[in-house]
């Protein structure tokens, strides 16, 4: 599970105005959260670079920017090399977890010594890949329960407003400040594991039944049993969370994958977009991260199997 062992002393935020708000930030990934985060910290003057490999993508976002459905578009810088982003000190990993290994090499030529990159990405293990090539220290990790649907190349719908949760790290003040000018609510917190297993259980209940039925996440609560399925999805995630020592932040794994369904209703999942592009999943980091700590901690995890395997054979991932 790759528990973290670092200080989780933070330096006090700093308040940034008039040109000191134009700090630089890297995303690495020129997908749906990439566009929208490039999008509102374009918006609000903060210089974004966004490196990816997409050439669709690329070529929307030098062209037109980022843009939001029904806002308009915010200039970015676009780039496909990393040698042209070096010492960059803070990066948002946002690219899927199959290219989780691909952006930690790209981050080695161009992270400054003393950045810092953080994974906002779905699934387990994404911090784990990054530290094994840039270093422990290097990495920070977190959550967002900001949604985002991309309509075409660079051009994003919105999910709603959402909070960026960020683990504890020793040169986070300025990156948090960064993202307050932008108006996004952000939260610190000393140790991310809940939160992180937290999002996975909602993700294992919602995500594969939307990829499969290729339907929106409201509609999962329209149907008894496929509602049903979720909340065993859920259940048997969080007991393996539970067996790994993790507590959970909420009580009731069914209500919690509800609620999400319910407040993000017209959302199309992640997956689903994926299923629908002709992309790989990310159902190996989620239902398929399931399955192996639940065999490594004896817990039956025979519903997330299954969906693990349809959702593989389904989408050839």
């Amino acid at each position: 599970m790759g528990r973290r062992t670092r200080s989780k002393k933070v330096s006090r935020p700093l308040h940034l105005s008039g040109e000191s708000a134009r700090d630089k930030i890297l995303l690495v990934g020129t997908g749906a959260l990439a566009t929208l985060f490039a999008y509102r910290l374009a918006a609000a003057g903060v210089e974004v670079t966004l490196l990816g490999t997409w050439p669709e993508g690329l070529a929307a976002l030098r062209e037109n920017g980022a843009q939001l459905d029904g806002a308009g578009g915010s200039p970015v810088r676009v780039i496909d090399n990393p040698a042209d982003c070096r010492k960059a000190k803070f990066a948002l990993v946002l690219v899927k977890s199959w290219q989780t290994e691909r952006a930690a090499h790209q981050l080695a030529d161009c992270l400054a010594k003393d950045g810092l990159a953080v994974t906002l990405q779905n699934g387990l293990g994404n911090d784990t890949v990054l530290s094994e090539t840039i270093g422990l220290q290097r990495v920070g990790r977190g959550v967002t329960t900001l949604g985002a649907t991309l309509l075409a190349p660079g051009l994003v719908r919105s999910g709603g407003e959402g909070t960026v949760v960020l683990e504890a790290h020793p040169i986070l003040a300025s990156l948090i400040d960064i993202f307050r000018v932008a108006k996004l609510k952000v939260k610190v917190v000393d140790d991310a594991e809940s939160l992180v297993w937290g999002k996975l259980v909602v993700s294992a209940a919602i995500n594969p039944l939307t990829a499969l039925l290729r339907i929106k996440n409201g509609e999962l609560l329209e149907r008894p049993s496929v509602r049903a399925l979720m909340g065993e999805l859920a259940c048997e995630a969080a007991a393996v969370a539970e067996a790994l020592g993790v507590a959970l932040l909420f009580r009731g794994p069914e209500r919690a994958a509800e609620e999400v369904a319910r407040r993000t209703a017209e959302n199309t999942s992640s997956m689903l977009q994926d299923v629908l592009r002709g992309a790989p999943t990310e159902i190996d980091v989620i239902n398929g991260a399931v399955v192996h700590w639940g065999e490594k901690k004896n817990v039956p995890t025979p519903v997330n199997r299954v969906m693990w395997s349809l959702v593989k054979a389904f989408a050839r991932s």
